[in-house]
């Protein structure tokens, strides 16, 4: 993977070696607001629930993944491409801004077991599809992993402007988080650091026919979301560490 750009970053990347890299791939940021006081409850309380501009947001993220491969592996048919859709919003641990996720369901299930098992997070199994007719993509996920409950998507969305990185400060606060936060059934918190270039960012517009990956949480969606696509972005990723 080529050496990705640093200029977008608040912090120095980590001198770590990284363990793991992903393409992203159509991907969809649709975001709303929320009061904070409907998911302060669901964040640890070691970790602030960030806002901006007094609310808090909740995105709801599905993309196509390619290339996920440990560091020196090369892609492996059955474990290396899948969609998957995510459920955040975004914290801090008073040092780094991070994103915290409700939720990650996935079409494999190997990605699931890796997830739950090396990164501490509520990835759960689906049965997802990706269908595409000219800019127009067609997503469609239905969980079905008995450890979670139930939630679906079912939306259409295409990109409707030229792509170009965000100078806007909401898209911007709410797109560039190099890091993401985790907690394992002790309690105890991790920190895990990404890196990628500049978001390829398009504004977007989607139409969501079944929408209920946020039921479980106790949060209602009200109004249309903020949404921008992304064509292709790639990641590092590196191990969790304690915090």
């Amino acid at each position: 993977m080529p050496l990705l750009s640093r200029e977008n970053r608040p912090w120095p990347v980590s001198d770590r070696p990284w363990v793991m890299k992903q393409v992203w791939h159509d991907l969809l940021f649709a975001h709303w607001p929320v009061e904070a006081a409907a998911l302060r409850s669901l964040i640890p309380p070691a970790l602030e629930l960030e806002t901006f501009d007094g609310a808090a947001w909740l995105g709801i993220i599905p993309f196509r993944m390619t290339g996920v491969t440990p560091r020196w592996v090369p892609p492996l048919p059955w474990f290396s491409a899948f969609l998957e859709l995510n459920v955040r919003t975004y914290v801090s641990d008073g040092t780094k801004p991070g994103v915290w996720f409700f939720s990650l369901d996935a079409a494999n299930s190997f990605p699931v077991a890796a997830g739950r098992r090396l990164f501490s997070l509520p990835y759960y199994r689906a049965d997802m599809e990706l269908r595409r007719e000219g800019s127009m993509l067609e997503y469609r996920s239905v969980r079905t992993d008995p450890r979670g409950p139930n939630a679906e998507l079912a939306a259409q969305y295409e990109p409707t402007a030229p792509a170009e990185a965000p100078s806007e400060s909401l898209t911007r606060w709410l797109t560039y988080r190099y890091c993401l936060y985790a907690a394992r059934k002790d309690g105890r918190l991790f920190r895990t650091e990404i890196d990628h270039g500049p978001w390829p960012l398009q504004i977007a517009q989607a139409q969501f026919r079944i929408n209920t990956m946020a039921n479980p949480l106790g949060v209602r969606l009200v109004g249309k979301p903020l949404c921008h696509f992304s064509k292709m972005l790639a990641v590092n990723i590196w191990a969790p560490t304690s915090i």
